[in-house]
Formats: C-alpha cells, structure tokens, sequence
C-alpha cells in the first residue's frame, strides 16, 4: 500500500496534504479504498461550511457499504473536488491526486502537527 511520506494521515484513514498559508487538502487512503472496494457514490459538502475536528462532513458509497468522512482539523471548507461526484471511481484509480476530496482553510495551522506521520499510519494499518 502506498503511504506518502510527505502527507499527514488520520486513524479514520484520511490523508492530508499540507498546502502554503494554512490550507489542507483532504482525501482518503489507499488502504481505505481498497477496503471500501469500488466507489460508486460520494456525498460532498457545500463550500463556505465550517468543520471542526471529527465532525461528519460527506460520505462515501461503494459496492460493499457506505462510510462517512470526518473532517481532520478545525476549518473552513474553501473547495470541493467535483470531479469525484461526478467519477466517484477516482478515488479508487487515484486516492491521493484526483481523488481529492475538499480544501480546508484551517483555524489553527499548528494543529497539523496532531496528524500520524506516514510511518505511524504504517504502523496502524499492519495492526488492522
């Protein structure tokens, strides 16, 4: 499973990639995907919405059952890929590029550092 180093990761298997001026870009693993199994639904958030840590911000729908999405950190979400409601499969053939799933301007941009680091996220994954 792919894991990459530069990103932050979640235990509720969501990826975060560190963007410049406090901006997050969120998405969910390959190893949630490939649990999930093939994406056919996915429910995303209005732009403008405030989320804090842990709260449900959309769901995913695949072949096999319907998982929700927790936002990583307090912020305020600035985007939403679209692309994914439209070709729900991206985030099986690319998890961590068109996959995407929003952009989070954060309150706090220190609170990144709350996230596992890619050898911690290794770490659980091999314990599930």
């Amino acid at each position: 499973m792919s894991t990459p180093e530069e990103l932050r990761y979640t235990e509720e298997h969501e990826w975060i990639a560190v963007k410049d001026g406090g901006l997050v870009r969120v998405g969910i693993t390959e190893y949630a995907q490939d649990q999930l199994g093939d994406v056919v639904f996915v429910d995303l958030p209005e732009v403008g919405g405030h989320v804090g840590s842990g709260d449900v911000f959309g769901e995913v729908e695949s072949t096999k059952s319907v998982s929700e999405l927790f936002a990583p950190l307090d912020g305020e979400i600035v985007a939403v890929n679209n692309s994914v409601a439209d070709s729900p499969e991206l985030i099986n053939s690319d998890p961590y590029g068109e996959g995407w799933l929003i952009d989070i301007q954060l309150d706090d941009p220190s609170s990144i550092d709350s996230l596992l680091e890619a050898e911690a996220y290794q770490a659980l994954i091999k314990e599930q």
